[in-house]
């Protein structure tokens, strides 16, 4: 159980979750960060008192020095800021909330430290799961998932009996989108695919979830997490968010997760295993819930869900290409460069068009893998 955490992009969504779940356990923080959001970083900085708070905007680091400059905090910048809170020393546990393959570097930064880790960064184990839990099994240390989904595989696997499990059943809400043809998302706005049905998420997350990214980004994560190859993972549509997710054991005895879609109980079990604490969330009302319905996903219309699954077949570098080009759709839809359905396309085409694939992967490949793509979309878009 942890006591002691640094809570790396603590002014996210998962970040000022986990701060919920800090205050009520009463967990020392000992480090926040933050891309740029100087004003709620300066209040949670105030509240909780870390020994020190990185941004990675250097400017507003500058004026964050000045707002604590009444204080005993440390203020650091840029990535090596980032890293710095990762490995900070005193802390047991690295919250990473970081979004996207930024989180890579801060995570393996922590791992390196010896920190365990509560990991809700999935772009992590997408682009670089190999190092990363080859890293962690070196290090002997511990990486809980944050993730929903991931955290309810966890929840069901306990007390199974090794080699017992048949297949992990992913469950996904659908999204804005769900029962939508082609043509009908040819013209939805930002702010159409920003409206969640059930989640509180940030917009990058949102949006992938939009187009069931976020859905194929959580297969290539759970095939590092639970050891699994892609025909031992569904996906199957709950629209309710009731399950969060399943297992399938090898006698087809199903074990499910449910409870209400509140991100806080699986941040606090992956912070307090194997302990089962008081939670900020509320208790379910299965008598509010009408009915749990479950559907097939539709990858002729998500198509970035088959991509993701065609990158964790090929493996090697596949999915590194697969996420960074989301990262760049996703940013230029958001900025209304691009249309909805442009996003599927940029993925499918990157991750098609990449022949020199290798799996014996270095952190240096992931980075450079990672830059070309980025490269390669801005100069076409």
């Amino acid at each position: 159980m942890a006591s002691k955490i640094s809570v790396l992009g603590s002014t996210g969504s998962i970040g000022t979750q986990t701060l919920d779940v800090a205050r009520m356990n009463g967990f020392e923080i000992t480090a926040l960060t933050a891309n740029s959001n100087i004003k709620l970083l300066e209040h949670q900085a105030r509240e909780f008192h870390p020994k020190i708070v990185a941004v990675l905007d250097m400017g507003a680091a500058s004026q964050l020095k000045i707002a604590l400059s009444d204080t005993d905090i440390e203020v650091f910048c840029g990535e090596e800021g980032i890293k710095m809170a990762a490995a900070e020393q005193s802390c047991d546990t690295v919250v990473n909330a970081v979004v996207g393959v930024a989180g890579l570097l801060p995570t393996l930064e922590a791992i390196n430290a010896g920190k365990n880790i509560a990991l809700a960064n999935k772009e992590t184990l997408v682009a670089g799961g190999s190092i990363v839990m080859k890293a962690v099994k070196n290090k002997g240390l511990k990486l809980y998932p944050v993730d929903s989904e991931h955290s309810a595989i966890f929840q069901c696997l306990q007390g199974c009996p090794e080699n017992s499990l048949k297949k992990i059943i992913l469950t996904a809400s659908g999204g804005s989108f769900f029962g939508k043809t082609r043509e009908e998302l040819r013209s939805v706005t930002v702010k159409q695919a920003l409206t969640h049905p059930n989640w509180n998420m940030g917009a990058k997350i949102t949006v992938d979830s939009s187009t069931m990214m976020n859905k194929g980004l959580e297969v290539i994560e759970a095939s590092w997490l639970f050891d699994c190859d892609d025909e031992d993972i569904d996906v199957v549509i709950h629209r309710e968010s009731v399950i969060h997710s399943m297992i399938l054991l090898k006698d087809n005895a199903v074990i499910a997760q449910l409870g209400v879609p509140d991100m806080r109980i699986p941040i606090q079990y992956a912070l307090t295993y194997p302990e089962r604490l008081p939670s900020p969330a509320k208790e379910p009302d299965f008598s509010e819930i009408a009915q749990m319905t479950f559907y097939k996903p539709d990858y002729d219309t998500f198509t970035c869900l088959a991509v993701c699954r065609e990158a964790l077949r090929r493996g090697g570098l596949c999915p590194t290409v697969a996420n960074a080009a989301n990262e760049m759709a996703v940013d230029m839809f958001l900025k209304e460069k691009i249309k909805f359905l442009d996003i599927g396309d940029i993925v499918a085409e990157a991750v098609s068009s990449f022949t020199e694939n290798k799996h014996d992967i270095t952190i240096d490949d992931i980075l450079q893998a990672d830059k070309e793509t980025r490269i390669r979309i801005k100069n076409k878009y």
